[in-house]
């Protein structure tokens, strides 16, 4: 895809689009860190979002996307294996946290109650990502079961299509509590609206990963922007959203 821009000097010039489909909960963060590569690349970066598991479908349905951020590394990695993505370009990115979440205003105690919360009577649905299409919600689910939960709130579970759906059934107030990313709880209007609770004893991590997808209309670019993913600009945002990065460059 082309489009004309028109450039400071008043001359036209043609400029390619780069179109990265992305995990839900890197909303906030690669917002930024797109247009920071925008800045310093000059390619215009368009983003499509939803859960890893309907992007990895999309692309194997011929999709046109160039880069895939999934919130895990199996997606990427069965993409590779069926030759729709260039395996020497795939790699994790960032290790993402879970966090209990719940509005301000809902009088919910999280801090005294930590994950004792979802327990409480006044928690009639807990909001978590479909764990069938959503990595996050594979995470919720194993950490409910470790934490020997699951049994005990099954019933109170509402399942959103990806994290960021998750995360507005309790803004909207149909659930009390959401078992979602840090990295959406660190979002500037969910600081604003809502409480976390940072879940380290029960909660696994998730290791996310990324590839050049095969039909990249521009695999130098794409592969450009997965170098900057690397880059102090990209790795001071993610981790300001509490990612790890633990291959970062130093």
């Amino acid at each position: 895809m082309w489009l004309m821009i028109v450039c400071a000097s008043g001359a036209l010039q043609a400029q390619s689009t780069l179109t990265v489909a992305a995990a839900a909960n890197l909303q906030p963060a690669l917002s930024e860190i797109a247009a920071k590569f925008e800045k310093q690349g000059g390619t215009h970066v368009a983003l499509v979002f939803g859960s890893s598991g309907n992007l990895t479908t999309q692309i194997e349905h011929g999709a046109p996307y160039d880069v895939f951020l999934s919130a895990d590394m199996s997606y990427p990695e069965r993409l590779a294996s069926e030759g729709l993505g260039m395996r020497e370009w795939l790699r994790r990115y960032a290790v993402g946290k879970l966090v209990l979440w719940v509005k301000k205003d809902s009088h919910i105690d999280l801090g005294r109650l930590g994950e004792r919360v979802l327990l409480e009577p006044a928690v009639r649905k807990i909001a978590i990502a479909n764990p069938v299409h959503a990595p996050y919600g594979v995470a919720a689910m194993a950490y409910l079961k470790s934490a020997n939960l699951r049994d005990q709130v099954n019933d109170k579970l509402v399942l959103g299509e990806d994290v960021a759906q998750a995360a507005q059934f309790v803004i909207s107030g149909n659930a009390q509590v959401g078992v979602i990313p840090l990295s959406l709880a660190l979002a500037p209007k969910m600081v604003e609206v809502g409480t976390y609770y940072a879940l380290t004893k029960n909660a696994p991590t998730v290791e996310q990963g990324a590839i050049v997808l095969s039909k990249a209309a521009d695999k130098s670019a794409a592969a450009k922007f997965l170098e900057f993913m690397r880059s102090s600009d990209a790795v001071a945002i993610l981790q300001r959203y509490g990612y790890d990065v633990p291959e970062a460059k130093p």
